[in-house]
């Protein structure tokens, strides 16, 4: 019997959906006024699920307390109140859409889960607006 266990959280980060090798027409066009020069933020809300089978022994798919203890030091600590584009690594070459950001944040999660469990990351930018990434 497989369950999904889930752990939301939450983090503040700004951003510039801007493509280097366009003009600012071009930026303009494509991704309005989320490619402002001068960035803008969102308050993120991320739900970061595990599906596995339950152990017998634990009764646990996965500690949940080692799940937000994962999610605080890998995302949080790296996400919080930061300038994406500027102060997080993995974004100096990608655009940090939604959808890149749930897959970043996916790829820093999966060596912390064990290999038999399934991991899924959903991110809301905004409460209407979410991207689910499940490798």
């Amino acid at each position: 019997m497989k369950v999904k266990v889930s752990r939301k959280a939450h983090f503040n980060a700004a951003h510039r959906l801007h493509r280097p090798d366009w003009d600012d027409a071009k930026n303009k066009a494509v991704f309005g006024k989320c490619s402002n020069p001068n960035y803008h933020g969102h308050n993120y809300d991320l739900v970061v699920s595990v599906r596995g089978e339950i152990d017998e022994t634990t009764g646990f798919v996965m500690d949940m307390k080692v799940l937000k203890e994962l999610i605080y030091t890998h995302i949080e600590q790296a996400f919080d109140h930061k300038n994406l584009n500027l102060e997080v690594p993995e974004f100096k070459n990608l655009n940090p859409t939604a959808e890149h950001i749930a897959v970043v944040i996916w790829n820093k999660l999966r060596p912390f889960i064990a290999t038999d469990k399934e991991l899924e990351v959903v991110l809301y930018e905004t409460p209407r607006n979410f991207v689910t990434y499940s490798g």
